[in-house]
């Protein structure tokens, strides 16, 4: 689509737009010459009190018009906001105005269909109610912001609403000097179809898992010693991956051996490991799991239909997966978390019953319900796999959502993602008390998060505000363990964050 700016250049916010409404769409710049089809005209006038956005929208055959005016007040950096939101606003009103003019055939030509969220392109849609409750104002005023501000339907904003609650919940849990901990295991048994992460298929790489471990209980230790020089408390821990149980029994005990003399955690009543995949689950890792005091295990299937298993390139079957949960079950630990995606390979909505259902059944008492979302680099896009249509996706999420609660469950934290089936969400859902705090803290962005190992994404948050940096560990396991001055060189910028921005009292 061509996109022509008159007074302003607010080129991401537009495209972040473009990918929302028009998802085939790529934006190109130019002057719109006469006869061209398929352009947009933003024009924006600003003076000392407003932003005036004008939008002339052509798609299809369909024309569109609207306009916008947002208010301009506060420093330069919260006007440039302001306009970057009336920019967006015009641009979503325009195609609300367009979409009733296309035909059928024409919208499934684009794959255009009204997005979920309202012109929300980000990942976190909740977090404005977090903030608006922090801020003092009541739920139903923050449901309506979301409403009035972003367009969001009912449905999604009450959504957003509960999960937005729980991390308000979560933010008053928390004092300033608090912080999360993520340990990354890179290594998985085979590489899913729909996955784009940098990992390494144990069977491939196996030589490299020892050297690893080695390097991140250094990376541990070194971390230990920057948190208690720096008076930093610890509330959760959570391991991920990759898939962490590729490890051998010995090594997950060497690691969580390393986090509990480098870390003080009688703070951190919540320890989760990512079993994930159940070709990887034992008696002897579980054992060590609940020996080290893990209060979370996942057992993450995916779907529990044979089939898609088959067809994202799982080696082990739905009854296996009932295996492992029988024999976590065993161990009782507090929670056991269960994944599903929405969307895969193969799948129909009559599967994606059966595999929720099926969850149920096991007596998984977290279940994350995710859709699926095409990274480049993924199978999926590089063979060209066939999925299932954005009406099949809402048809799954249809299902699991009131499937959920009738079994006691309530959504507890939510994410987006780009390139999303359906323009959806991601939802974790628990029973009372049930809540993976890592998970809220770190989707709502409340406080820094401390990662080790290769590709970990370190998170510096000033608390109550929007101020965060961040800092990044290699992406590959090999040169990972062979810099190890690039995790020192990022703890000492986790410490300075500190020094600046949150200094003791």
């Amino acid at each position: 689509m061509k996109l022509e700016f008159h007074g302003h250049d607010e080129r991401y916010i537009v495209e972040q737009s473009l990918m929302n409404l028009f998802p085939l769409e790529k934006p190109v710049y130019g002057t719109v010459e006469p006869g061209e089809d398929d352009w947009c005209r933003l024009t924006a006038a600003e003076t000392a009190a407003d932003c005036r956005v004008t939008a002339e929208l052509r798609y299809q055959g369909g024309t569109a018009a609207a306009e916008f005016t947002s208010p301009l007040s506060g420093t330069d950096f919260e006007r440039e906001g302001q306009r970057r939101h009336a920019v967006a606003a015009c641009f979503y009103l325009a195609f609300l105005e367009l979409y009733p003019q296309l035909s059928e055939a024409g919208r499934a030509a684009g794959k255009l269909t009204l997005p979920p969220w309202g012109m929300l392109t980000g990942v976190r849609p909740d977090k404005p109610v977090t903030w608006a409750l922090m801020e003092g104002k009541t739920p139903e005023e923050a449901k309506s912001y979301l409403k009035t501000h972003y367009f969001v339907p009912e449905e999604r904003a009450a959504l957003a609403l509960e999960t937005g609650t729980v991390g308000y919940r979560a933010r008053k849990r928390l004092e300033t000097r608090d912080i999360d901990l993520y340990v990354g295991i890179p290594f998985c048994p085979t590489r899913c179809a729909y996955c784009s992460f940098v990992s390494q298929s144990v069977e491939r790489s196996f030589s490299l898992v020892e050297p690893y471990v080695k390097a991140l209980i250094a990376e541990i230790r070194a971390g230990g010693e920057m948190a208690r020089k720096n008076r930093l408390r610890p509330r959760t821990f959570y391991m991920g991956g990759g898939t962490p149980t590729t490890l051998t029994a010995d090594q997950m005990d060497a690691v969580l051996t390393a986090l509990e003399e480098s870390f003080d955690l009688s703070a951190c009543p919540e320890l989760t490991v990512e079993a994930g995949r159940p070709d990887t689950i034992t008696a002897e890792k579980l054992a060590v799991l609940k020996c080290h005091g893990v209060t979370r295990v996942s057992v993450n299937p995916q779907t529990m239909e044979d089939r898609v298993l088959a067809a994202i390139g799982r080696r082990h079957t739905a009854a296996e997966t009932e295996q492992a949960m029988e024999l976590v079950r065993a161990y009782h630990f507090p929670h056991v978390n269960m994944d599903l995606i929405a969307g895969l390979p193969e799948d129909t909505p009559e599967g994606f019953r059966r595999s929720l259902d099926k969850c149920l059944e096991l007596g998984a008492s977290n279940i994350t319900v995710h859709t699926l979302a095409l990274k480049k680099g993924s199978r999926i896009l590089t063979e060209g796999l066939s999925i299932p249509d954005g009406a099949a996706v809402q048809a799954m999420l249809d299902y699991a959502a009131p499937t959920l609660r009738r079994a006691g469950f309530a959504p507890y934290y939510l994410y987006r993602q780009k390139y999303m089936s359906g323009s959806f969400e991601n939802v974790g859902w628990c029973r009372p008390g049930g809540e993976c705090w890592y998970n809220v803290d770190i989707m709502s962005e409340l406080c820094s998060i401390l990662s080790f190992g290769a590709g970990g994404s370190t998170k510096m948050v000033e608390p109550g505000t929007n101020h965060i940096e961040r800092v990044f560990n290699v992406k590959y396991p090999k040169e990972y363990t062979e810099r190890p001055e690039k995790t020192l060189q990022n703890q000492a910028a986790f410490a300075e964050f500190y020094a600046k921005y949150v200094p003791e009292a």
